[in-house]
């Protein structure tokens, strides 16, 4: 069973990789499972810690149960075990979160990235009430808290903190969506039980103040420049971690992709060549000349990071393995 201790470092958030006519209304089989399985492979050998499938950006809400199903096989299969994998499950159907945990279990991954059903906002009572019923309904499963106010409509509190600590199998949070008072409040709670892992650009100063590492999208253009602010923020060299933020910010722009984050944030990815994500799927599937632009403008900042900071983090990984 994955455990706290083995949610850490950098944690890329998968995209869901696409084939040609996936853009189509009428398609139904979206999922390409060659592409998936050779990035996979790829972010895995290049040093990446954790990878978590089908959350926003791995567009949960806008797969078939087909689809989805094939998806979290074909991880499965090309993680093998090498890293935590967590499977998403967040829909707003609780019944349907149920019957997707179920699958995911059985084909044996190793976690579940899941939300709040949120169709409608949820109160803090049964936030608490989900989480602790859902992780002892499967018990074999490690669950990573997606929280994420703006698509699920609501901020899980700190005061249901308390009871989710209670459940073993609760064992980490995606989480970029408090300030540094609460934080400090959160871990008070939470240390060493639930690991949380922030968006790339507040790991400093979020791993001081008790998170586990980071979760990143961008990654998937390259792991090299998260994963040498990775080893910066271990080795206690803030002031380095925070210019190496400043050249991920001023490569990928702080803001939210915007529209439809799966369909958008491909973009770059696509433009970047490290993976091949495939096309967006509908209903987004046309992008302004603005829109294109801007994507390419951010692949090609971030390729310069990727060329800039892969020797460090590569000589870094000799060293540690000459140690061992």
């Amino acid at each position: 069973m994955i455990s706290a201790k083995d949610v850490q470092g950098v944690m890329a958030m998968m995209p869901s990789f696409s084939t040609k006519d996936a853009g189509e209304l009428t398609s139904k089989n979206t999922i390409d499972v060659d592409n998936l399985k050779a990035g996979v492979d790829k972010m895995i050998g290049d040093g990446i810690d954790v990878i978590t499938t089908t959350g926003s950006f791995g567009e949960c809400y806008n797969l078939s149960w087909d689809e989805y199903k094939t998806i979290a096989a074909a991880a499965v299969d090309a993680v093998k075990k090498r890293v935590p994998l967590f499977v998403g499950a967040t829909s707003p159907n609780a019944r349907e979160v149920v019957e997707r945990l179920k699958f995911v279990q059985d084909i044996g991954a190793d976690g579940t990235l899941l939300g709040v059903p949120y169709y409608d906002a949820q109160s803090p009572e049964y936030m608490a009430d989900w989480y602790s019923q859902i992780a002892e309904m499967f018990p074999k499963l490690a669950f990573l808290i997606y929280h994420n106010p703006v698509n699920h409509k609501v901020k899980i509190p700190v005061s249901v903190f308390p009871r989710l600590v209670k459940c073993p199998n609760i064992v980490g949070m995606k989480d970029s969506h408090r300030d540094t008072r609460e934080f400090l409040r959160l871990m008070e709670i939470i240390r060493g039980k639930i690991s949380v892992m922030t968006n790339q650009a507040q790991m400093v100063p979020y791993y001081r103040m008790g998170s586990a590492g980071c979760w990143s999208i961008d990654s998937w253009m390259g792991p090299w420049p998260v994963l040498h602010l990775r080893n910066l923020v271990r080795a206690g060299k803030d002031q380095e971690a925070i210019a190496v933020i400043g050249d991920i910010m001023n490569a990928a722009g702080g803001e939210r992709p915007g529209g439809n984050e799966g369909a958008t944030a491909k973009l770059p990815i696509e433009f970047a060549g490290y993976v091949n994500p495939g096309p967006a799927r509908t209903p987004i599937v046309k992008f302004s000349d603005t829109a294109i632009e801007r994507a390419k403008k951010k692949a090609e900042g971030w390729k310069a990071l990727c060329a800039k900071y892969k020797p460090l983090v590569e000589a870094a990984r000799a060293q540690v393995k000459a140690a061992s």
